[in-house]
């Protein structure tokens, strides 16, 4: 095999074949991988090697020779270079044939799951426009004037934007104007690099069903003179916002939130039906962006579920009860179960405002209360971070034996790497799974997945 064209530099021409689950086009030159960001499998381009390794390579689009049928023209004017979205450029109901591909691919890669029935993939209505939440790094421009966007790909070089066409349309007005209300008021920019400057980050969240809003400015410190003033005339021009907010992060990090938050005018939360469900949310608060998915996954939970009234169920990893919350209604008693102290106060809240009498919440790691449950739930229901589940969270789930575990991933490598512990020698059956789309425009998929203990467990 000759490297005479397999040099940092060189341009080759590449078809492009499949899409890898960070959103690049995949093609083959000499039987070795490229990665090409922008790109979309059918499209045929000249490529420019960036960076060579021995079996595979990043490139750059030089030249687009034929499109694919699946490329269409983004509806965004900074999609090229913005790292907010990768797949603007693809149809998007290609989109979801890609997404339902990658989580058969590490089902099978990661899992050793062959043949296991993988739904296509749950979407809401629009593809555009969904974002119930966006939090937007501030910086100068040459000219000296406030940014709020996202950094360009594989870079800290913010996009200046002033509306985003995958965010809830009715925060674009605030986007626009609050940057020219920071900059009015004088207040200093933070600097990365140097780690000086006051203000981070804009936050901006909104009730898809209330329409109420939060403002948060995320600070370095809380020294930000003239801001409780601000604060009053933004409630008083945006009469959806229901409240302003700081929060302190002072540690050089690339987290967006501090630990605390201060409430300067207004209500520290917006409320959002979910579910036929009251539910108070603060700036901090995690709650899927996309509020309507959220809501057919939890559907489709139920369904398979078939819940009697009579089951235990544990929700492992709970949040602030927005799917023990509604399954509670199911069953005869619930169980959540969350390490952020800030969040298990929200759920017994929204639990009260819902007159919801079944829950129990207890605060601490998955992995130590499972560990001491005294009971037996007929239920596990498993959200856990992007990094999965502990180990001692499969070994104790192993050990408990439930008879049904459900199993709500963000990211499907370490959901098939969990899957593939929990079903090890054959204790549980994967029965199916249901990829969700949470966010359209991007290579990121959901899924979740429903085990049973098998019939030939002893102890079933």
């Amino acid at each position: 095999m000759t490297n005479i064209m397999w040099r940092q530099g060189e341009v080759i021409e590449l078809e492009i074949t499949d899409l890898n689950d960070t959103g690049d086009g995949v093609g083959r030159f000499e039987q070795r991988v490229v990665f090409v960001p922008d790109t979309v499998p059918g499209d045929r381009l000249l490529v420019k090697l960036l960076n060579v390794k021995p079996k595979y390579a990043y490139g750059q689009l030089e030249d687009l020779l034929q499109a694919s049928p699946q490329r269409l023209r983004p509806s965004c004017i900074v999609a090229d270079k913005c790292g907010g979205c990768q797949w603007q450029h693809i149809n998007y109901d290609y989109q979801l044939i890609a997404k339902q591909n990658q989580v058969i691919q590490a089902l099978e890669r990661i899992g050793g799951f062959v043949n296991v029935a993988v739904n296509t993939v749950l979407v809401a209505d629009a593809s555009l426009g969904y974002r119930n939440k966006v939090n937007y790094p501030l910086g100068i421009s040459a000219t000296g004037h406030v940014q709020a966007g996202y950094y360009h790909k594989g870079t800290h070089k913010l996009i200046n934007l002033n509306q985003c066409p995958v965010q809830d349309s009715r925060l674009n007005p605030l986007l626009a104007e609050v940057k020219l209300d920071i900059e009015k008021q004088g207040w200093t920019i933070y600097d990365e690099t140097k780690h000086k400057g006051l203000i981070r980050h804009l936050g901006l969240r909104i009730g898809r069903r209330t329409g109420e809003m939060l403002l948060t400015l995320v600070v370095k410190d809380w020294n930000l003179a003239g801001i409780e003033n601000q604060a009053q005339q933004w409630l008083q021009r945006y009469p959806p916002l229901v409240g302003v907010s700081l929060n302190r992060n002072s540690d050089r990090t690339n987290a967006i939130f501090g630990l605390e938050t201060r409430c300067l005018a207004g209500v520290p939360y917006l409320r959002e039906k979910f579910a036929g469900l009251d539910f108070q949310i603060r700036p901090d608060t995690f709650f899927q962006v996309y509020t309507e998915t959220a809501e057919a996954l939890l559907e489709v939970i139920e369904s398979e579920l078939n819940l009697q009234g009579h089951e235990v169920l544990v929700d492992a990893y709970c949040g602030i009860g927005t799917l023990t919350l509604p399954l509670a209604k199911q069953v005869k008693h619930i169980i959540g179960l969350e390490l952020q102290s800030t969040a298990v106060k929200q759920a017994i809240v929204n639990a009260q405002e819902n007159k919801i009498n079944n829950v129990t919440f207890q605060v601490g790691a998955v992995e130590k209360i499972l560990q001491n449950l005294e009971i037996i739930p007929d239920v596990v229901l498993l959200d856990p971070p992007r990094k999965g589940c502990e180990d001692n969270v499969i070994k104790t789930l192993r050990n408990l034996k439930p008879a049904r575990i459900v199993y709500v991933s963000c990211k499907v490598s370490t959901l098939a790497r969990d899957l593939k512990l929990l079903c090890e020698n054959g204790l549980y059956r994967l029965t199916r799974v249901q990829p969700a789309d949470f966010f359209p425009q991007t290579a990121h998929v959901e899924a979740a997945a429903f085990l049973v203990l098998s019939d030939n467990d002893p102890s079933h």
